[in-house]
């Protein structure tokens, strides 16, 4: 059957949206979704971007807007003489929708009336080896440089037993590896009966679907972390030995002043006993480079995180200063000095890496295959540690490797 362009920008719940997205649109083979992000001002500018070349390279299709940045700003794409349609985050996920008779060009709720999530369940991911399921949307904090809860709404739970139905039909349909994902997966079963906690989720899937041979988590917040996700990252060999924190700055008065609810002495005694937890953990964290008013030495105790919290990925964002929120009205630095700080953290994270790369030559892993490249796989290990493979093997499968060196910070391997 033939089917719309879906473009994604963003977040793996962005993604996830987008299938639930293009089984609406089947059939629809002269639609174009841009699935927008709202996380930066570069994000908007590349969705402009693509808006404009799907225009360009398909005149006659019907565009169509939605995510985040739709639903915060709809008026200014549907000023773009591009666009055919403005879709909300909750009227995308609505078959209706994308229905042509639909006059309106703006089809945008207000998001923070929205109490539940939408149940749909899917059967794939196009492209993709590993498949994302959502576990929660929304977000009820208000870090002073975020936009997303506008764009996402209050925090909202999906029940355990949709997550449970979910996961069976995707590893049915074949997959090994699945990625739970959220605006904030820490917030998980808050609003639920019960109030279940992400750990409890993660012990419930895993006994409901013993055919899941991988349970990998998105970022966490380090504020939030409960008991039975820390006993299940000790000694459930099937939870990724990965965890990615939402750190953004290192510096306490930098966290008080984005409203952050950890400390620096919180994020590194948390790490510290993740790495008691799981000898060898891989953890990774989100850095926001000058922040307004962050000093050099304030500057200094975000770079010092990269040793003192033993990262090893890095996801490293110069400031973006977003329109409505608190930081957007404070003193800012200039662009060059934020620029050069996250380059400066970019240096530091890539070589942090590169010793850990190092240190993994020799060991074996579980490589899951993604995609060829010339004549060599590409795949992640458990640490989601990218790795090269000679020979064929399918996308999808789990490959026992030897990782025999390190080339352009990828670990190199052989079957096993």
């Amino acid at each position: 059957m033939s089917a719309a362009q879906i473009i994604t920008f963003g977040c793996r719940l962005n993604s996830f949206e987008a299938e639930v997205m293009r089984g609406h649109a089947a059939g629809f083979d002269d639609m174009v979704i841009v699935n927008t992000c709202a996380v930066t001002a570069e994000a908007e500018r590349q969705a402009r971007q693509a808006i404009r070349k799907a225009r360009r390279e398909r005149p006659g299709a019907r565009i169509i807007v939605t995510g985040c940045a739709a639903q915060i700003a709809p008026e200014k794409f549907a000023a773009m003489p591009e666009v055919d349609q403005v879709l909300g985050n909750e009227e995308k996920l609505r078959a209706e929708s994308f229905q042509p008779e639909i006059p309106e060009k703006i089809r945008v709720g207000d998001i923070m009336t929205v109490r539940q999530t939408a149940g749909h369940l899917i059967d794939g991911f196009e492209g993709r080896a590993r498949a994302f399921v959502q576990v929660q949307t929304g977000c009820d904090h208000r870090c002073t440089f975020c936009i997303i809860p506008f764009g996402r709404g209050h925090s909202r739970s999906v029940p355990l037993g949709a997550l449970v139905d979910q996961t069976r039909r995707l590893v049915a349909a074949g997959y090994r590896e699945i990625v739970l994902t959220g605006v904030d997966i820490s917030s998980f079963g808050a609003d639920l009966p019960g109030q279940p906690s992400l750990g409890a989720l993660c012990r419930r899937l895993l006994a409901a679907v013993p055919e899941l041979a991988r349970l990998r988590l998105s970022s966490l917040d380090p504020a939030v972390f409960d008991d039975e996700l820390a006993a299940l990252i000790a000694d459930e060999p099937r939870l990724m030995p990965h965890i990615h924190l939402s750190l953004q700055a290192g510096d306490d008065m930098i966290l008080k002043r984005m409203k952050r609810r950890h400390s620096r002495a919180e994020a590194t005694d948390l790490c510290r006993r993740l790495r008691r937890l799981r000898p060898g953990v891989a953890l990774g964290a989100d850095l926001i480079a000058g922040f307004p008013t962050e000093t050099e030495a304030m500057f200094e105790n975000t770079l010092g995180l990269i040793n003192d919290c033993g990262l090893t990925f890095l996801h490293v964002f110069p400031f973006s200063p977003r329109a409505g929120t608190p930081a957007a009205k404070m003193p800012p630095l200039d662009k060059v000095v934020r620029r050069d700080r996250a380059a400066r953290l970019r240096a530091a994270g890539e070589k942090a890496l590169g010793r850990w790369l190092a240190g993994r030559v020799g060991a074996t892993a579980a490589v899951l295959v993604e995609r060829r490249e010339g004549k060599d796989m590409i795949g992640h290990s458990e640490h989601f540690a990218p790795v090269r493979l000679p020979g064929e093997h399918m996308p999808g499968s789990l490959v026992r490797t030897r990782i025999t060196g390190v080339a352009d910070q990828t670990l190199m391997g052989e079957a096993a």
